[in-house]
Parts: structure tokens; sequence; C-alpha cells
């Protein structure tokens, strides 16, 4: 029987934008950088929509702004 957790996922991957870039830490330390010209909704959003993703088996998922980045 699979067990239920209703704790929030903890994020293993650290996001922060700087310089027209998207950057991705990942848990090991090893770091992506994404132009944000590659996503037009992230480039035109707010810090407060930029701040408002989750991690998904695939990469992060930008929540308000519909927008996912495949890692």
């Amino acid at each position: 029987m699979p067990l239920l957790s209703t704790r929030k996922q903890e994020k293993k991957v650290k996001v922060t934008f700087a310089n027209g870039l998207l950057f991705v830490e990942k848990e090991d330390g090893k770091q992506q950088a994404f132009p944000l010209e590659w996503f037009p909704k992230l480039l035109n959003s707010t810090d407060e929509e930029r701040a408002d993703w989750s991690q998904t088996d695939k990469g992060i998922r930008f929540n308000q702004l519909d927008t996912d980045v495949q890692l």
C-alpha cells in the first residue's frame, strides 16, 4: 500500500535570473544557463511570477506562466 505525504516536496535545484539568463543549479552543484529569449513568457514576467515555480520529474514548471523548462 503506497504512503501519501502532505508535506511539500523539497526543491532539489536553485533557480536564479541575471543578465537575461535563467540559471538552474542542481543538487550536485552543476549549473545550467538558459537565455530568456528561449522563453518569452519568462523574459516578460514579473519577479512574483518567476518565483512561483515547482520542480517536476522532467525539470521546472513556472506555474503562473504555464511554462516548463526541461533539464
